[in-house]
């Protein structure tokens, strides 16, 4: 048994496919399927099960597939640990983050922690939560930012250091004033994130909680879209504040109270526990916790 055996297992298992898996570590589809005939006979079970057009984990290769993911995991942090003996000179991060955090938040962040630490190469990889949460338990990402989040099996928040507040906003010549009542909010067509984002999540629940019953009007997938949506009049929307700083100092937009609602959250910083967090990881973190808005 090799590690290569084991990258390609894990490979194929998040593809759901050879020849994607094949792609994706730029490996010939026979080499592909050599290193997993060769493991599944060292093993003596099969790991996968053949479909038409994909292919699923056994229950066997379920079980193999979390020993082989700490395998892989801790052998990347101990070459991360010797590329990082000169004191972080050198080393990479990946980090995820959800739609409103790593567009409005992380990106200044960033170039702080660069300049503090200018030898370790970041690269940002930006979705809605859901997706960013998958990313994390496949292993694709070091750490995940996300807004409001429910921890998985063997996922822990190891930070929460950033507040952000969701704000009712308006078109600058729509007729809602300042103040809204929540029974009139109630009336007022509401644009909303799509499903999966923490922004819809946690809006949802706060309204909920607060006995308001809202009416979407629309599903827009991203903050920029529903920002432009609602200077367009098509409604009313809850967004960050860290969302809304250019428009409202162009007053493009402005901010509607809604009684004494306040919806308040924490960004999380996320990481898969079966996968040690390599010193590059750890460093960002403390970086990140030392933030406080």
């Amino acid at each position: 048994m090799t590690i290569r055996q084991l990258e390609v297992f894990l490979a194929v298992g998040q593809a759901k496919s050879f020849s994607r898996a094949a792609e994706r570590i730029h490996l010939s589809q026979p080499t592909l399927s050599e290193h997993i005939r060769e493991l599944e006979a060292e093993l003596g079970v099969r790991l996968f099960a053949r479909h038409p057009k994909s292919v699923s984990l056994t229950e066997a290769g379920r079980i193999f597939a979390d020993y082989a993911t700490r395998v892989v995991a801790t052998l990347a942090a101990g070459r991360q640990a010797l590329a990082e003996l000169d004191g972080l000179q050198r080393g990479s991060l990946v980090v995820g983050a959800s739609t409103t955090p790593g567009t409005y938040v992380l990106p200044a962040l960033i170039a702080r922690f660069r300049d503090a630490y200018p030898g370790i190469t970041v690269a940002l990889r930006i979705a809605n939560s859901r997706i960013v949460e998958e990313r994390v338990r496949d292993g694709e990402v070091d750490v995940a930012v996300i807004g409001g989040h429910i921890l998985g099996p063997g996922e822990r928040c190891v930070a929460a250091g950033i507040v952000d507040e969701l704000q009712l906003i308006a078109g600058a010549k729509h007729p809602i004033g300042a103040t809204i009542s929540r029974a009139k909010l109630a009336r007022e067509p509401l644009l909303i994130r799509e499903d999966g984002s923490a922004t819809r999540q946690v809006t949802e629940r706060a309204l909920r909680e607060a006995g308001i019953t809202v009416r979407p009007s629309m599903e827009l997938d991203h903050t920029e879209t529903i920002k432009r949506a609602v200077m367009a009049g098509l409604g009313i929307a809850f967004v960050s504040r860290y969302a809304i700083e250019d428009e409202l100092r162009g007053k493009r937009l402005r901010v509607v109270a809604v009684g004494r609602l306040k919806i308040r959250r924490h960004f999380h910083v996320i990481h898969d526990e079966r996968r040690p967090l390599s010193a590059s990881a750890r460093v960002f973190v403390g970086f990140l916790e030392k933030t406080r808005s």
